[in-house]
């Protein structure tokens, strides 16, 4: 076993037996406060629940419906102009508002041509380099009551939108 990973063997059992010392030493009631601590995130996580429900509803009706295949199917001949596989236009779509529905593209991806196909690996880094966005700021921005996401959308989309074209432009440089 190297150094590495060791380190990273060891590096959860070591944070918090320090703050279990540090808590002892500074004299906080440990037990306490992590059951006030659990109280606040389960009344967080409750208050999420309609906002987390709204984002699952929209994206398995944007699935189910066939809506997300009449646009892969209507921006295909542009994709192909840009050298954009149609296949991974699903892929780019939801994966900043859904983990699991994105990495259901990805085994599907997987299935139809393989994790060491162009798509696959493709599928891989863009899964892998890329953020669930607008999920994320739903849960961050939800648990402390902020409305006005501002720029973070512009910013979180632009920077899921620079990720894609990254992932495409490092599998056709390493792989091809």
């Amino acid at each position: 076993m190297g150094v590495v990973s060791s380190l990273s063997a060891w590096a959860m059992p070591v944070t918090l037996a320090l703050i279990l010392v540090i808590g002892v030493a500074r004299k906080v009631p440990i037990y306490d406060s992590f059951i006030d601590g659990a109280k606040d995130g389960f009344s967080t996580a409750i208050s999420l629940i309609p906002q987390l429900i709204a984002m699952m509803v929209a994206v398995s009706v944007f699935r189910s419906s066939g809506a997300l295949q009449l646009l892969v199917s209507a921006l295909s001949p542009i994709l192909h102009l840009l050298h954009f596989p149609a296949e991974l236009l699903p892929l780019a779509l939801l994966r900043p508002l859904s983990g699991s529905g994105s990495l259901a593209i990805v085994t599907d991806i997987f299935k139809h041509h393989g994790p060491d196909s162009f798509l696959g690996r493709a599928a891989s880094i863009m899964q892998g380099s890329t953020d669930t966005t607008l999920y994320v700021l739903t849960v961050y921005f939800g648990s402390v009551g902020i409305r006005n996401a501002r720029y973070s959308v512009k910013v979180g989309l632009i920077s899921d939108f620079v990720s894609v074209a990254a992932s495409l432009i490092a599998v056709h440089l390493m792989f091809t």
